[in-house]
């Protein structure tokens, strides 16, 4: 009798413990015991399910419990609703039998209700920390012009479909911008964008962030290998910033990822299978690049399958107060300034501008006058707007045509203009290619390419 009273006690701690909902009924499917988990689980006090039906606690599915009577055979995980809670439940059932004689069912049910709630919630969670690490969505492109709504259809085109992009624009203009909102609306969103910066990186770190090294692939390497670039992309999006200036022996590895989806990392000898969708940018003329050796034909056509230009800011100069707007509003958060608006001899000033840095540069000469105003200043004026005309500017004065014979083709004259301007500014700034090249808004490699190519002295 001792023995049975502490396997009692034992059954009774183990049944009122268990997180699992117990519900056991006799032979004829009438409750006679739950645990406490059954009470939290079904909102079914404990002294109204002692003697109800083993249906009365079913909103959708069939008793298990009846169905363990009428085969005597255990029912396994059975997806149930249970009233008057609604929740969800698996539940599992087994017959109770003493002497070969059938004296009920137990079944114990697993809350699956909660769970769900909760990765609803942690997948909510990971998608807002997503969305917070983008530094970019398609609602930042701003502008109402007809050459922006275009580019922006033609984002929204390439958002739903895996295809390779190249985004061609001037240096300034918003690629990288542009790509954030690709994948972001991409059905890759919820994953990693990896962004990489080609002119950033030398031609031997490049190839290793890219495609990732074994261990002692060279000296220096991190113990153990790492991955790459590529493969941290896997089933998402990498963005290639300025892949003009990768060298040809990238390039042929790049074509590789795009031909087989695989790829190999530095001292590595087995490839490695990916899943990425790349977005590729520049701000040169990649077929130029083509005929003079400098970029691979097949990777050229590989990359352009659903090619986008992104216009500069001169040719969409209507779109100029809603960025100054909302470039206003950005900075007032960021400097903790209450700006307003901006006069309109200050934006008639801006509009008469021809912006060669685009869109970075005129966020840039916004901040500067922002910075140049007092406090109790709230109107952008004139007097605030650094000097935009350092520079001897473009105009319909200086556009002589005598005849016909004098009219030179647009490409010539877009040289004649880039070479002078990046000589008056090499100069200007005493023949700092560094700063140069980051007034300029390009890369110290491109700037080196072009100087060769005009013949400026360096």
């Amino acid at each position: 009798m001792n023995k049975l009273k502490e396997y009692q006690g034992l059954f009774q701690a183990v049944f009122l413990a268990t997180q699992d909902a117990i519900s056991v009924v006799d032979e004829n499917g009438i409750h006679i015991m739950v645990n406490p988990a059954y009470t939290n689980i079904t909102g079914i006090k404990y002294e109204d399910a002692i003697g109800n039906y083993a249906l009365f606690d079913i909103e959708e599915g069939e008793s298990l419990h009846l169905k363990v009577i009428a085969t005597k055979k255990e029912v396994g995980n059975t997806k149930l609703k249970i009233k008057p809670s609604g929740k969800t439940v698996v539940a599992q059932a087994a017959p109770i039998i003493v002497d070969n004689v059938l004296k009920g069912s137990v079944a114990v049910l697993h809350d699956v209700t909660s769970i769900k709630d909760l990765t609803e919630k942690l997948k909510k969670a990971q998608k807002k920390i997503r969305e917070l690490t983008y530094k970019y969505s398609f609602e930042d492109i701003i502008g109402e012009s007809d050459v922006i709504k275009e580019a922006k259809m033609q984002i929204l085109k390439a958002s739903k479909v895996p295809a390779t992009v190249l985004l061609k624009g001037e240096s300034g203009t918003g690629k990288e911008l542009f790509a954030y909102s690709i994948h972001g609306l991409s059905s890759r969103k919820d994953k990693e964008f990896v962004r990489v910066n080609c002119a950033a990186l030398s031609e031997a770190l490049l190839e290793s962030e890219l495609f990732g090294y074994e261990d002692g692939a060279f000296t220096g390497a991190k113990k153990g290998g790492k991955i790459g670039l590529f493969e941290q992309a896997d089933k998402s999006t990498i963005f290639l910033d300025e892949i003009s200036e990768i060298n040809l022996n990238t390039q042929a590895k790049l074509l590789r990822v795009l031909q087989e989806k695989e790829i190999m990392r530095v001292g590595g000898t087995r490839t490695v299978s990916i899943d990425v969708r790349i977005i590729a940018a520049t701000n040169s003329d990649l077929n130029l690049a083509v005929k003079e050796g400098r970029f691979r034909e097949d990777l050229y056509y590989r990359i352009n399958i659903f090619p986008v230009t992104i216009p500069p800011l001169r040719e969409r100069k209507e779109d100029i107060p809603l960025l100054i707007k909302n470039i206003i509003v950005k900075i007032n958060n960021e400097y903790g300034r209450n700006i307003g608006s901006i006069s309109q001899d200050a934006l008639m000033e801006l509009l008469d501008y021809h912006w060669p840095g685009n869109v970075r540069e005129l966020q840039n000469v916004i901040g500067r006058s922002i910075i140049n105003m007092n406090f109790n200043e709230h109107i952008i004026q004139k007097q605030h707007l650094p000097n935009l005309h350092n520079d001897k500017k473009l105009n319909k004065s200086e556009i002589k045509i005598e005849n016909s014979n004098d009219i030179e083709k647009l490409s010539e004259v877009v040289e004649r203009l880039e070479r002078d301007y990046i000589n008056h500014v090499y100069n200007k700034l005493n023949k700092n290619k560094t700063k140069t090249a980051q007034k300029l808004g390009i890369s110290i490699r491109s700037l080196y390419y072009k100087m060769d190519k005009y013949k400026i002295n360096y």
